[in-house]
């Protein structure tokens, strides 16, 4: 604990320096517009200080890394997430909650808790991500079934295939309804209906959806009732999605125990260290505390990757 005014000043200091040298960082370039043709500053515009300092932040970033972001913090992932943030406005969003992690860890404990609580901002995000996108994935599943459904009724009223995924896009909610936009969207510009539905079934993991895709191809190929395949695979679909539901509440209590599992170290660890500090302080005073203490890590790194083995059932 840090109990000294001194010491709370020159944090303070730290922190103000490493704004500032953001700040500088991240200066936008001057504007090419002339002085007479700009805006005048209002009270709104110039209220808005945080705001501007964020947009400069984005920019600076994006000139950096580019617009063709990729990994866990491309546009990609975060599309597939259901984020409408740009990767340049979710990597500064991220730095910033790691700087306010690593500043409250700074004051609280030290600079060794500081690096632990910089480093939960990167990979928060990425949970967060990874978290939101099998969210989406499930939703996107469960969704397929009454899709189905309304596809084959449009289709027996007359429509098209068109015009039945531009119906039912307006029926289904999110995310059914916007990969079903997109599909009539990229149709509307002149690409094959089959090729949009693959890709989405691609992107979205859903081997159903890519399979409808294949059926509406060889029924466009060979003729015959649409409707009625629309019928047979929505019937597929819901005896598949049926065997999902049981597979998953069999493994439901091996996943919940593996989370326990994993989580119960790192919170005795964390209320042993609240309640009697130097009890745990004996740990990292020492060479051969550091050692237990990665041994430890690496054994639960080796723990949980077996376990998410175990209980992860492929179908």
């Amino acid at each position: 604990m840090l109990h000294d005014p001194s010491l709370l000043a020159g944090v303070a200091l730290i922190l103000l320096a490493t704004l500032l040298a953001l700040f500088t960082t991240f200066k936008s370039r001057r504007s090419g517009i002339h002085i007479s043709r700009r805006r005048p500053k209002t009270a709104a515009t110039s209220a808005s200080v945080v705001s501007r300092l964020g947009a400069t932040a984005v920019a600076a970033v994006e000139r950096r890394v580019g617009k063709k972001v990729s990994g866990p913090f491309g546009r990609d992932a975060l599309g597939g997430a259901g984020l409408k943030s740009s990767p340049s406005e979710f990597i500064v969003i991220m730095l910033a909650a790691s700087i306010g992690l690593a500043a409250v860890g700074l004051v609280l404990q030290g600079p060794m808790a500081a690096l632990l609580l910089a480093a939960m901002g990167p990979l928060g995000a990425i949970a967060l991500v990874k978290f939101k996108t099998s969210r989406r994935l499930a939703a996107f599943d469960n969704q397929l079934s009454d899709m189905l459904m309304s596809l084959s009724g449009s289709l027996r009223a007359g429509h098209g295939i068109a015009q039945s995924m531009h119906s039912a896009s307006v029926e289904m909610p999110a995310p059914m309804g916007e990969e079903l936009a997109r599909i009539v969207n990229e149709s509307r510009v002149g690409r094959p209906v089959t090729d949009s539905m693959a890709e989405v079934g691609r992107r979205m993991q859903c081997e159903d959806f890519e399979w409808l895709s294949q059926a509406i191809e060889i029924n466009r190929e060979v003729g015959g009732d649409l409707a009625s395949v629309m019928d047979h695979v929505a019937e597929t679909v819901r005896e598949r999605a049926q065997i999902k539901g049981q597979v998953r509440a069999l493994a439901a209590e091996g996943k919940f125990s593996a989370y326990i599992l994993i989580a119960l170290p790192f919170f005795v660890a964390l209320f042993i260290n609240l309640s009697n500090p130097g009890y745990m302080g004996a740990l990292t005073k020492s060479p051969l505390g550091w050692i237990m203490i990665a041994t430890g890590m690496i054994m639960m790194a080796i723990g949980s990757f077996w376990i998410s083995r175990m209980v992860k059932i492929k179908f």
